[in-house]
């Protein structure tokens, strides 16, 4: 083959050819070179390079009327920017190619044509923008690629569209957004050998998570046939998130987590598309609902991907955005396209947001707030979670009180306002939970808000929060915490969202001191543990088609509640990783379990469940032994299938010795022995009992974790949640912090760990001091009193180090005048 001027094939490109081939075209080079060697498929294909785009902009006389028509865009409102782009596109449409450059380019596609053995090769014709080498640039989606394109004529046409689409109503915005409108970017054409995938299936892969900027996760989406559905948006995909760290090890499943999306569409090309115009070679056809219901990759296939994608981004030492393909010709698994990650691939400095507000309105009501932060919006009062539909994306909820029954509800609210519940009350637990803001314990907010009124939402002015009438105006101000010390006294957080977790585990901490499981089991399960044991108990047959309809895909439900729980659990530990996870089995109590799908039909009806059948009673009961089985089934598979060693278990509500003996044992029976592989088994002291015979717990158990809510409401004999008494409600309570210290001597009598989860220690910073004064271990924090409760720990510690140093200096000048 003579030598060409304008082609260059992948074996010639290598990464420092972006000003020649652009960024797609330099990393497929680079990748083809490094990668294929080591057994990473990257097909061939070669590229026309940037000065052949400029050669035919040049040899058609486009320059002037393509730089007048560029010129002519209004760059304050960009009213006339869809009759800009269409002018420029004309003109790029319209040109010819230069005779050398047809040449050039027949001769490149015979010759992958005949190294392939195919005639005609298909190929895929992908954009290369020069610009892809500027930092913050991504033109991902801005420009076009065109699948399946077969024969010179279908070829031709589809470089003149990639070299249009540069000129698309998106790109030329998306340039003067980002600032480099008057850089001289050009376009270079990739030609590869395409990957039946039409037969098979191919996606995304991102090697850090794209949402939060994780970066010990690989995010993979994947749908039946061409990745354009995923690129486009039109299908929901299957998706797998992969944990690095435990990657290599053959003996440990590295999947976290999977969900089985619709893969509504399945993209083919089309049959016999020789002569078509390059805009038809491929078809969209609705997925066959078996196919729906499928997984498009198997877990082998899930984690070779995965591997090749880590040592791509390894090679590149940055966080990568790839696409592949699976071959249904040969079963094999393709790297089509690599590019670095723009959004969380660049440092980002960890800030906490202090919001102000700027004016204020009429007051409407007030109460306990949590959060600190203000948002605005619309209002929407709903009565019962059966008219939780009526709530819109981002509106305020209003309400009396909520439960478990609301927690799906409570996900598309902005803010949550309740009349009723302290701050500890479930809505204020799930508010925190979801990160958004809540004031309950309103009173009357259902009576003095309306449906559809404007109102601002007001928790930045401390413990009270404020609803306002109107939209009022506040500020934002960034708080750095990249560089703020740790304190010796553990800060950790409680937490029960694992949607949260990869985002939360940024945060300054160190590890999980509560994760609540009932979330994962209320949110995502969804079911009543023994309704998945014995379905046929479960005699309503609405009922029985939502639990068929949840459980889809497993033939039993067992496994579905297993596995449900175990990923949520393993997105946790794995965000933390290796940071202590201290995971309190299930404390749900029989109204809130019976509120689960098919809990009717199993739960007692209780008059106080609150001090009932919750916690360690359940767990050996006859009752619920099989429902916990399941639960410890679970943290089996977290801890020895997935690696997860730094999970611990915690057990709550445990009133006696005897009980607590006896959930060891029961958890033995399920293959959770203590102490073996580091296996170590917690207990929540939240009863005076606890306290009172806290030696006897130590030999029992490797822990205590401080229950201050229960603790206060067991000591002082009063419900939490009734405003009646709600003012009596403080861990400050002489008798509270008498039976919390005594906790934590015993625990250091006994040589076990001691920590405490609740909210007092970040709103109530001598609170704070008490318990660093004597000694915890730690202190869990919900995340948005995280940074609050690490500066009240710091405060705390400096002043027991200053009194420390002024008991020696007296201590020293007393010596002095004794001598």
């Amino acid at each position: 083959m003579k030598n060409l001027n304008h082609i260059l094939f992948f074996n010639q490109i290598s990464i420092n050819d972006i000003s020649k081939v652009g960024g797609k075209n330099a990393s497929l080079g680079e990748m083809y070179n490094q990668f294929n060697p080591q057994g990473i498929n990257i097909p061939n294909g070669f590229a026309l390079t940037a000065d052949s785009y400029r050669l035919f902009r040049l040899t058609n006389n486009i320059e002037k009327p393509l730089n007048e028509a560029l010129a002519s865009l209004d760059k304050t409102n960009y009213h006339n920017l869809a009759e800009v782009g269409k002018a420029a596109r004309f003109l790029i449409m319209k040109g010819v190619f230069p005779q050398e450059i047809i040449e050039e380019i027949s001769q490149a596609y015979e010759q992958l044509s005949k190294d392939s053995g195919v005639d005609n090769i298909n190929v895929a014709v992908r954009s290369s923008a020069t610009s892809e080498d500027l930092p913050s640039a991504s033109f991902a989606g801005q420009m076009e690629s065109f699948l399946n394109i077969n024969g010179k004529k279908q070829l031709f046409e589809a470089i003149k569209r990639c070299y249009a689409s540069l000129f698309t109503n998106r790109a030329i915005k998306y340039r003067y957004d980002m600032g480099f409108e008057n850089k001289d970017i050009a376009i270079s054409v990739g030609i590869q050998q395409m990957v039946r995938s039409d037969k098979a299936s191919s996606g995304i892969v991102f090697t850090i998570d794209p949402d939060t900027g994780f970066n010990n996760a690989i995010v993979i989406n994947s749908c039946w046939g061409l990745g354009e559905n995923i690129v486009k948006g039109t299908v929901t995909p299957d998706e797998w998130i992969v944990f690095k760290p435990t990657l290599f090890d053959t003996n440990i499943n590295p999947i976290l987590k999977k969900h089985c999306g619709r893969k509504e569409y399945t993209m083919l090309y089309v049959e016999n598309s020789r002569g078509a115009s390059a805009k038809k070679t491929t078809t969209n056809i609705v997925t066959y609902h078996k196919k729906q219901n499928e997984f498009s990759l198997t877990n082998d296939e899930v984690i070779h991907l995965a591997q090749c994608c880590y040592k791509i981004e390894q090679h590149y030492k940055k966080a990568m955005d790839i696409e592949w393909a699976k071959d249904g010709l040969n079963n094999q698994l393709y790297i089509v396209q690599a590019r670095p990650e723009t959004v969380h691939g660049k440092v980002k400095k960890q800030v906490r947001k202090i919001f102000t507000l700027k004016e204020k309105g009429k007051l409407l009501a007030k109460g306990i707030a949590l959060g600190d932060q203000i948002t605005s919006g619309k209002a929407r009062i709903i009565n019962h979670p059966k008219d939780g539909y009526q709530l819109q994306q981002g509106e305020i909820l209003v309400t009396d009180v909520t439960n478990p029954d609301w927690d799906p509800i409570m996900k598309k609210a902005s803010a949550i306002i309740t009349n009723k519940g302290g701050r500890t009350s479930h809505a204020a637990i799930v508010a925190r939970e979801l990160g958004v803001i809540a004031i309950v314990g309103s009173g009357n907010a259902t009576e003095t808000i309306k449906t559809g009124q404007e109102i601002t939402v007001s928790c930045a002015q401390g413990k009270e929060g404020n609803v306002y009438e109107g939209l009022l105006k506040w500020e934002i101000k960034e708080q750095d915490f990249s560089q703020l010390q740790m304190p010796n006294t553990n800060p950790m957080l409680i937490l029960a969202d694992p949607e949260r977790a990869f985002e939360l585990s940024q945060y300054p901490n160190q590890g999980v001191g509560l994760m609540r499981i009932e979330f994962a089991i209320s949110n995502t399960i969804k079911i009543h543990p023994l309704a998945l044991i014995e379905p046929e108990k479960v005699t309503d047959r609405d009922l029985f088609y939502e639990i068929e309809s949840l459980t889809k895909g497993y033939h039993d439900g067992k496994k579905y509640f297993v596995d449900k729980l175990a990923e949520a659990v393993s997105m946790v530990a794995a965000a933390f990783y290796p940071k202590d996870v201290i995971v309190r089995m299930s404390d749900f109590k029989s109204n809130e379990y019976a509120n689960l799908i098919g809990g009717k039909y199993f739960e007692p009806s209780e008059e106080n469940p609150m001090i009932g059948f919750r916690g360690a009673s359940r767990y050996y009961s006859d009752f619920y032994r099989k429902g916990f089985a399941l639960e410890c089934e679970a943290m089996k598979k977290v801890r020895n299938e997935m690696g997860m060693t730094n999970v611990k278990l915690m057990i709550p509500f445990c009133r006696t010795v005897e009980e607590g003996e006896k959930v060891i044992a029961e958890m033995a029976l399920n293959g959770l022995i203590q102490k073996e592989n580091d296996l170590e088994i917690y207990v929540m002291v939240e009863i005076p009992s606890n306290v009172l015979l806290a030696d006897e717990f130590a030999k029992l158990f490797d822990g205590f974790s401080i229950g201050s809510n229960d603790l206060t409401q067991l000591t002082l004999g009063l419900d939490r949640d009734s405003n009646l008494v709600s003012y009596l409600f403080t861990e400050q309570n002489p008798a509270v912090m008498q039976l919390i210290s005594k906790t934590i001597t015993a625990a250091k009598r006994n040589k076990i760990k001691v920590g405490l989860c609740g909210q007092a220690p970040s709103d109530i910073p001598e609170f704070a001091q008490f318990l660093v004064k004597e000694g915890i271990n730690s202190i869990s924090f919900n995340p948005d009193a995280l940074i609050r409760g690490i500066e009240n720990i710091l405060k705390a510690e400096n002043l027991k180090k200053e009194k420390h140093i002024n008991t020696l200096n007296l201590l020293s000048y007393g010596s002095i005048l004794q001598k």
